[in-house]
């Protein structure tokens, strides 16, 4: 049976490239690029809506300085707050990827889920982070996810998230099939270069090996002073038959909206039975090693 939501992705470049600014100024920079997009998406009847991974601020992992921290809130915090009032405004279901503040020198890379009423319902903590020579040392900045691989009921249907780097690990994605995900959100911040081919492979894969529809997103631009190279956009949403439904340009700012047939995910399953023959006793070296 055909259940179709309205889905959103937002994609951005960062407005104020300039490191003598403070990370507040930066932040509300970025905040207020943002906001006529989720209002615009509001307007179109977007059900589900995702940002980018640390969608307020740069992606300030190129460089390795204390001063970043203080980009950190605890969550819930302010910008729950904030953003819950635009879900309750629009009735919209929003992802709201931002670096966490746990306890003083506790810091996570976190995403936050808003129900369509306002209502917080939890969080999702990047769990892998990667420490890649030029440009990603994110050890520096964020601890592992602890969290699990929850997925929350939503008004409009079943949410997981996964984390950029995350990506690169299909056991994670089939720990949110099995705990019920209908659509992962994978907010990221990747740029031209060694992974930007896997792109469009592995989360096709994760959809298609799941029978879930997963919604990518991928910031634009460059960002200095870092200048790691260009975010390449190309934010997209895929379908449970792994088959790339909408996409967004390389370059542009921009909200991508599609209307997503969750009633497809019953419909793959019912062919790809992936879920009934799993040998989950038979896999105990992935633990092992």
């Amino acid at each position: 049976m055909s259940r179709i939501v309205r889905c959103g992705l937002i994609q951005a470049s960062n407005p104020l490239n300039d490191e003598s600014r403070s990370v507040a100024d930066i932040q509300k920079a970025m905040l207020d690029k943002h906001l006529p997009y989720i209002e615009e998406a509001g307007r179109q009847g977007v059900q589900i809506l995702g940002l980018q991974e640390i969608f307020n601020g740069p992606y300030f992992c190129p460089s390795q300085d204390p001063r970043w921290y203080d980009a950190a809130e605890p969550v819930p915090g302010p910008m729950v707050e904030l953003m819950s009032g635009y879900a309750k405004k629009y009735n919209m279901v929003l992802v709201v990827p931002v670096y966490e503040l746990e306890m003083p020198g506790v810091y996570y890379n976190t995403a936050a889920v808003i129900d369509a009423d306002g209502t917080y319902l939890g969080k999702y903590r990047k769990q892998h982070i990667p420490q890649v020579n030029p440009g990603f040392f994110e050890k520096f900045y964020f601890k592992p996810g602890n969290g699990g691989y929850p997925v929350f009921q939503t008004r409009y249907g079943k949410v997981g998230v996964y984390i950029c780097y995350d990506r690169h690990f299909p056991e994670g994605a089939r720990c949110l099939g099995l705990n019920g995900a209908e659509i992962v959100f994978n907010p990221s911040a990747t740029v031209a270069g060694v992974s930007q081919y896997l792109w469009k492979l592995e989360q096709p894969a994760h959809a298609a090996a799941n029978g879930y529809f997963m919604a990518c997103s991928n910031r634009v631009g460059t960002e200095a002073p870092w200048n790691i190279g260009k975010f390449y956009g190309t934010s997209y949403f895929v379908d449970p038959r792994g088959q790339i439904v909408k996409e967004a340009s390389e370059d542009n700012d921009e909200l991508l909206v599609a209307d997503l047939d969750f009633g497809k995910i019953e419909e793959v399953r019912k062919v790809w039975q992936f879920y009934r023959d799993r040998r989950p006793e038979a896999y105990d070296e992935i633990v092992k090693k």
